[in-house]
């Protein structure tokens, strides 16, 4: 029997703390990576099985370059191992794989394995699993404005004219519902640049867990705080 999701469509999840998962215990850094991969893996399933509608994971960040490149290759080398291994697994289960940011700025294999994946999956609708890579939401609202720029010079649109709608349109979640509960772990109190026109009315909860310890017992932790909250929307 599916646990209970208190309306939750959309659930976004920003996947902190494999470093220190792995210092704690003494291990490389790049095992905590591979074991966050299998938490990634963990929670989609449960995800599903629970019947959210949308998960989105903040998986490599556009300021995720600054790291130390060995660490950035630990990390495209785990990419490219899970978009292999589960893929036939998305298909089996019903997932849909969306990619937001640029990923096409990737290695060309990983683009390739990215949009055969995309196209793969294209006609699945249990669940959509999007995937945050080379994502910033301040980049991607810069992307948004520079489209919406380019109608307002082609004449489709007049500047007064320019709605809330028009720039959520224009953003790399038009076609996800709207967001939900933005989960965080490893106890950091900040959005880090994830979804910030998204997160406008979501809810927010922070979790001291790591995230590699992050399984279906927390998510539903999260869930249950996300039931207890009355949301107004700034109405009143």
């Amino acid at each position: 029997m599916s646990s209970p999701t208190y309306g939750v469509r959309h659930i976004a999840i920003i996947m902190d703390g494999n470093g220190r998962w792995a210092k704690r215990k003494h291990l490389p850094r790049a095992l905590g990576h591979k074991k966050g991969v299998e938490a990634v893996r963990n929670i989609v399933r449960v995800a599903g099985e629970m019947g959210i509608e949308v998960m989105t994971l903040y998986a490599f960040s556009s300021e995720n370059w600054n790291r130390p490149q060995e660490e950035v290759s630990d990390l495209m080398g785990l990419l490219r191992q899970y978009i292999q291994s589960d893929i036939d697994e998305f298909v089996e289960n019903g997932v849909r794989l969306k990619v937001i940011g640029n990923y096409r700025a990737l290695d060309s294999d990983i683009v390739a394995m990215i949009d055969n994946a995309i196209e793969k999956t294209a006609q699945n609708s249990k669940m959509t699993l999007a995937v945050a890579l080379n994502y910033g939401a301040q980049d991607e609202m810069l992307r948004a404005v520079q489209h919406i720029a380019g109608r307002v010079r082609s004449g489709e649109l007049e500047p007064e004219a320019i709605n809330l709608s028009d720039i959520s349109d224009a953003l790399d979640t038009a076609d996800l519902p709207p967001l939900d509960l933005l989960i965080r772990t490893s106890g950091e109190l900040r959005l880090s640049n994830f979804l910030l026109w998204q997160a406008a009315y979501s809810e927010l909860y922070f979790t001291d867990a790591l995230w590699p310890d992050f399984d279906k017992a927390e998510l539903e932790k999260a869930l249950q705080s996300f039931g207890h909250r009355e949301r107004r929307f700034g109405g009143r």
